[in-house]
Parts: structure tokens; sequence; C-alpha cells
């Protein structure tokens, strides 16, 4: 025997001894093994051309376990839906079948205690292992992978037979109705469209690639992938979506908008503004949900703190004046622009709305779409408000000089106007006004309340756990003596079967300003916006960040999402 062969033990040793592997050959699959991670048998059958077969019986003899050519096996009796398809491919394993509680799972390397570890934990089930080869049980997983993206298609809800969904009918090509009336793709997108609304998300995004597809959902503000349909239909998706918008299917090379109207039920519907944009690899689309309801939840679901809710309401009863709310995209703005209007939506007012474009349709309430290429942009519309005896005006967003001036000048002769603007944060605010063009004067007069905000995901409630943080930590993430001494308690993220991650629903975050003698005094000595954030201070207002940790003492939310939301506020 040599040095290199006694220096060898298991099934390495085995397969020298068996004439398989040459002693040099064994030690650079095991250093090759080694270095990149993979699992010996992939090595020696793949690298060293060892045969699949021999390693399979060697692997057998040497731990005991029972083999199996998989190709005796039927593939309509692989047992399904027990263990996770992502734990099949991480780990490299085929269940096989079930025998009251014991599974019986398929691999090449039964070393991998770790995987099987996994797999009974996830399973609840005691694992028998049984050796299979290699390259087969490469074979069957890619088979059952490519098994269960088809099967997208048929396993759907119920619910779907019951939806109603507004489709353009006129029109349509050949090759419209080729895709459109596919029966099987349009389920595939009535469920997403349906699992999307189920699982609260606020926006879907359809994606090609080169070699792949995929289907990602915005879920507490956070991407997440549920779907990778056969990328061999990403032009049918397409599509079917853009028949559903009402959207020119021959043009492929610009961007589109359009809309889609899901009726849930009898009185229940759901809307889906719809945005095209052509890729290298096709069309990615993106539908964004705008649930009514969403509009009608009442303030008191916002989030606001009493104080800043009190301010709100205060603001939105003044006779006249300019309510701005800020914040980035998705931040939830026009929820809370839309709670105002609800509270301001009596017989007795004239209320009309210019937005681009409509999200959430309002009873009693004119909205106006703009549209820029037919000359109806925002300061169009608003002139248009002005010449029709308005007492509220709402205007989806102040992006130019003459917007700006013509919102101020309604907003100072008898007229509440509501916007938003994209800053950061409520002093910011102010001085992009400024920068804008719009006189000192004219801000400090016109401009009554000022709503910066963010959304943060909340704990859930089921399993969120106590977090043991020093106090001089504490303290050094913005918490302040007064706090500590309350004695409050920090909750973390822990994740359980009813949450995603330990994060279920958001919360709003709110910096409320009114604008007070000695902040419009700083206005109009065109002070910079760290003067104008030291005097809201002063004044007691809670910035965006302070007000995330009135919500991480409350057992809302975590530091880390605060942080994550408010970073640099």
């Amino acid at each position: 025997m040599t040095t290199q062969t006694a220096s060898l033990s298991g099934l390495p040793r085995r397969l020298v001894q068996d004439g398989l592997l040459s002693p040099e050959g064994a030690q650079q699959a095991l250093q090759t093994a080694r270095q990149e991670k993979t699992s010996l048998v992939f090595q020696l059958v793949n690298t060293a051309k060892v045969p699949a077969k021999a390693v399979a019986s060697a692997v057998a003899e040497e731990f005991g376990d029972p083999i199996l050519d998989l190709n005796a096996f039927q593939r309509d009796s692989l047992v399904k839906d027990i263990v996770d398809p992502k734990l099949i491919t991480k780990h490299h394993v085929l269940p096989l079948f079930r025998r009251g509680s014991r599974l019986f799972i398929a691999v090449s390397d039964p070393t991998n205690l770790s995987a099987l570890e996994e797999i009974r934990f996830n399973t609840g089930l005691n694992i028998e292992t049984v050796v299979v080869e290699e390259d087969k049980l490469v074979q069957w997983i890619a088979h059952q992978e490519s098994e269960a993206e088809d099967s997208a298609f048929d396993d759907l809800d119920d619910d779907l037979d019951d939806l109603d969904v507004s489709a353009a009918e006129e029109n349509k090509t050949d090759e419209t109705k080729s895709g459109a009336d596919d029966a099987p793709i349009v389920r595939f997108v009535n469920k997403l469209l349906l699992d999307a609304i189920k699982g609260g998300a606020s926006d879907l995004h359809f994606e090609p690639y080169e070699k792949s597809y995929r289907v990602r959902f915005r879920q507490d503000g956070i991407l997440q992938s549920v779907s990778k349909p056969p990328v061999n239909i990403a032009s049918k998706l397409s599509a079917r979506l853009k028949v559903m918008a009402r959207l020119d299917i021959s043009e492929r090379r610009v961007p589109q908008d359009g809309r889609i109207k899901l009726k849930i039920s009898k009185t229940r519907a759901i809307d889906f503004r719809v945005n095209t944009c052509p890729t290298l690899f096709g069309e990615k689309i993106v539908l964004r949900i705008l649930d009514p309801e969403s509009a009608k939840m009442g303030i008191e679901a916002l989030g606001y703190e009493d104080i800043q809710k009190q301010m709100y309401l205060d603001a939105l009863h003044k006779p006249q004046g300019m309510i701005l709310v800020t914040g980035p995209t998705g931040s939830g703005k026009t929820v809370s622009l839309y709670t105002g209007v609800n509270i301001l939506n009596t017989p007795e007012r004239n209320i009309s709305t210019a937005e681009d474009p409509v999200e959430i349709n309002l009873e009693g309430i004119n909205q106006v779409n703009v549209n820029p290429k037919q000359g109806m942009d925002f300061s169009s519309a608003l002139r248009a408000f002005l010449r029709q005896d308005p007492d509220v005006i709402l205007v989806g967003e102040i992006r130019d000089l003459e917007t700006a001036s013509i919102a101020v000048k309604a907003a100072q002769t008898g007229h509440m106007v509501l916007s938003t603007l994209h800053t950061n944060s409520a002093p910011e605010t102010l001085t992009r006004l400024r920068n804008m063009g719009v006189p000192s004067f004219n801000i400090a007069t016109s401009v009554v309340l000022i709503i910066a905000q963010r959304l943060a995901r909340r704990l859930c409630e089921h399993c969120k756990t106590e977090m043991d943080i020093p106090k001089q930590s504490l303290l050094e993430m913005g918490f302040t003596e007064e706090d500590v001494a309350t004695g409050f308690t920090v909750y973390g993220p822990e994740g359980c079967d009813k949450c995603k991650g330990g994060y279920k629903g958001r919360v709003g975050v709110y910096e409320v300003v009114k604008i007070t003698d000695g902040i419009a005094r700083i206005i109009m000595e065109e002070g910079n916006s760290i003067q104008i954030a030291d005097q809201c201070r002063k004044e007691g207002f809670n910035d965006l960040h302070r007000s995330g940790l009135v919500k991480v003492m409350q057992g809302v939310t975590s530091l880390e999402e605060i942080n994550r939301v408010t970073s640099g506020h």
C-alpha cells in the first residue's frame, strides 16, 4: 500500500482499492471539493470521471445505505408537496416516497448531514436516505423543476372564476387573439393579480431576461420573487397584460401607460396602473395596485401621533392655505392626501384634483387626469379650477415655478390647496419652493403645514422578540436620558408562518411641521434648511428620525427598520 493510499479514508480509499481511481486523482477530487465547497461525489463523477454507477455502489457499501436505480422508479410515484422545491435544489436531493412518519430521500452523497437535518426540520418527518447515481439524480431534479414551472398554470385558486377583468375588445390583431385567448396564460395572470391583492402587495414586476423570466411583488416596501414562469411565454404574458390595459400590442419600442380594473366581487373592484418599458430582452411591465379602500382608511389608521394628527386636522379646517406632503416615491403621500380630501368631502364643498394620473376614483370629487401632450398640465388644470368656484384644490405634484406660483396665489385668495413635493424633510420643502423662484413672503404667508413621511414595516405581533440593548447604545442611536428612564422595551424581528421575516404590514413615520411665527420669520429672512430645522426642533416638532424612535418605544417597529427608512434624517 502506498503512502498516498494510506492517507486516504472512507469513499476515496475504497475507490482506489477497487482500482476505479488513482491515489493522485482521489487527492485532487478531495482538494477541489473543499475549495469549491461542492460534494465529493460530484467531483468524483464530473472531474475525476469515475463512472456514476461505480461511485453509487461504493457509497452504498461504505455507508450501509440501500441503492436504487432511478430508471426503475416511476416518475408519477414521486411524492409531491412535502419538501420545499428550494430545498430540493439547494441540497441536491429528491423526495421519493413516504411511509408513515418516514420520508425516503434519494441522494448521491449521504454525508451531507446538515441538508438531511434541515429537511427533517422543515417536514417534521424522519429521513431515510437511498443512494442513487449522481448523473441520474441531476436529470430527475431538473425534470421536476421543469414540471413545477409548468404546473404554475394549473395550480390556480377557485376565486379566479369570480373575477371580471376589464380588457380592450376593440382593435385586436391576430397576435392579440393568439396571446390573450390562451386560457392558461389568462388564468396565470389572473392568479398573480389575485395573489398580489391577497398578499397586500403594492406593485407587481414582470421582468424578462435572456434565459429566464421573473415575477416579483413589492410587499411591505420590499421586492420579493414570487414566480419564475418559462421564458418562452414572455411575449404571451406581455401581450395579455397589454390587452387588459388597453395598450397597443404591436408597439414594443416605446413605453406605454394604461389601466386595468379587476372586479373581485359585486361590491369591490381594484384598479392597476400599468406601465411598460422596452428592455434588452422584452418589455418589463410594472403594475401599481390602486385600492380605493386605502383612501378611506381614516386618519387614525395612518400612524400619526396624537399631536401630529390634530395639527393635520386643524390645518385641513382652515379657510385657506397650503398643505404640502413630501417624501420619496412609495412613501404613502397619495394616501395621506386622499385621507385629507375625504375628510373635507362634504356636500357644501367644491373639490377638484389634478393628478398624473388619477390613481383612485373618489365619489363627489372632480378629478382631472393631467396630460401634458394634449396641453393639460398642472398649471393649466389649476387655472381652469380657479374659474370654477373651488373650495379645495389638490395638485398631484408641484414640479415647476408656474404651478407653484398659481398654487400659492390660490392658497392666498381663499382656497385650501393640497399638494406634494419630492423633498426629504419639511425644512427642505420650504427651501425647495424658494429655489424654484417663489418669493419668501409668499411661502411664509401661504404654507400652513408640511408633512414629510416614510413607510416603515410593522413588527409581527405574533413573533416579535425583546432585544437587550445597552443604555449607551440607545443614547448613541438618538434616544434621550428621559426616554431610557421610562424603561421601554426594544423589539426586533423573528419570523413566523404569519409574517415575512418578522414584519407584517406598514406604518407611517411622520414629520409634521406647522408654520409658526418663528419659522415664518426665518423663511422671510431667507434662512436655510438647517436654520429652519433648528427652529422646528426648538418648537417641539419631531423630525423623521425622532418620530421613528417613538414608534420603536411603542413596540411598533424595530430600530433596524427605522434606521433603514430615516437614514440621514
